[in-house]
């Protein structure tokens, strides 16, 4: 089981490389790192068993995020009803294409590797056509808009060496493009 103390914090330098991209099949270690990262995210969902481990709630994982600089992340995504409305590993994740409109949370973001509040929007693409493998193997395509879009972006970003706060306008956290969407 994922602890916080498993969680690679930022200063790490394994959150700033480009991650290495699988092979398929995936060997078990990387299977099983999968299942690891997905239950994470399921535990640290649910009230109970967030506590009881003291797991910060998290919507997305991505495996440099705990050590492993290899292309996979994990995301459950869910609505403002805590269903969940997008759940996935992708493993070797491209982006295919991303609309010009923005869209940025209107709390900001967070991330499990940032032990500090960064204030400020995180302006990303509002939607996105994203390629990946599942952890099977099996390819797929898929278009995703507004929040989980925004959860698929943070997370292909750490496979890429990036960390949220690098989108922050520094000379103006709050400025945003006028048709940019704020999700709330």
């Amino acid at each position: 089981m994922i602890l916080m103390k498993d969680i690679t914090r930022d200063g790490n330098p394994v959150l700033r490389k480009v991650a290495q991209p699988l092979t398929f099949p995936l060997s078990d270690h990387y299977r099983q790192l999968a299942d690891e990262m997905m239950e994470y995210l399921i535990n640290s969902q649910d009230p109970k068993i967030a506590k009881k481990h003291q797991l910060r709630a998290g919507v997305g994982l991505a495996a440099p995020q705990v050590g492993e600089s290899v292309q996979m992340a994990s995301l459950l995504v869910p609505n403002e009803k805590n269903e969940i409305i997008f759940k996935e590993t992708f493993v070797n994740p491209e982006i295919l294409s991303e609309s010009v409109r923005q869209a940025c949370l209107s709390e900001g973001e967070g991330c499990l590797s940032v032990d500090k509040i960064i204030d400020g929007y995180v302006p990303r693409p509002d939607k996105l056509k994203i390629h990946y493998y599942t952890v099977d193997g099996e390819e797929k395509t898929i278009r995703l808009k507004d929040y989980p879009a925004i959860v698929a972006s943070h997370e292909i970003e750490h496979l890429r060496g990036h960390l949220f706060y690098d989108r922050i306008n520094k000379q103006d956290p709050f400025k945003l493009d006028e048709d940019t969407v704020v999700i709330y």
